[in-house]
């Protein structure tokens, strides 16, 4: 990869930095979906001991890049987000990733077909812990700052993702903990 090319791709991914997600942080400000990429790829290295049998790193790589797509369309909270949102956000990331050069190309594009299957355990890693950093993420920011719908999905979301995994069932418990203790704290 010559150099030029390696800042073309760096710029383009800047874009995430500026990207704002539907959360807030505990300090009420819009979060960045480079914040909430950087936060489930913490998570993922996290787990490394936790999850021996898996190739952690590869899991990074997965949440790395697995929002990149929202460089061409933004962020479009999952509860709103329309097949044809998916479609566009898909057909923009695939031109732009086919654009890469060729090793690269070849790699990240393998990455995503692997996050899209949902066959392996790292790629169900990946897409648990995507949903669980939203959860958490929400129990962290101020409670009027929920949407209604919030208040539901922070109870039932991601029960189904984590249950390859008592682990990641487990945490998801401590989240909905946390999500009942703020939701009662709050109504008092």
């Amino acid at each position: 990869m010559k150099a030029r090319e390696y800042l073309d791709i760096l710029h383009v991914a800047e874009r995430l930095k500026d990207t704002p997600r539907h959360c807030t942080t505990t300090n009420r400000r819009t979060e960045s979906v480079a914040e909430h990429s950087w936060r489930i790829s913490l998570m993922a290295l996290l787990l490394r001991h936790e999850f021996p049998d898996m190739d952690i790193d590869k899991v990074v790589s997965m949440c790395l890049i697995h929002d990149l797509g929202e460089c061409f369309t933004g962020d479009i909270p999952t509860f709103i987000k329309t097949d044809n949102d998916r479609e566009i956000e898909d057909s923009l990331l695939n031109k732009w990733v086919q654009s890469l050069p060729e090793e690269l190309s070849r790699d990240i594009s393998e990455l995503y077909k692997e996050m899209d299957a949902q066959e392996t355990k790292e790629a169900r890693l990946y897409k648990a812990l995507d949903k669980l950093e939203a959860l958490i993420q929400h129990n962290e920011s101020p409670l009027d700052t929920w949407s209604d719908n919030e208040y539901e999905l922070n109870k039932t979301y991601a029960f189904d993702t984590v249950a390859f995994s008592d682990w990641l069932t487990e945490l998801r418990k401590e989240i909905l903990e946390d999500t009942l203790r703020k939701i009662n704290e709050m109504g008092e």
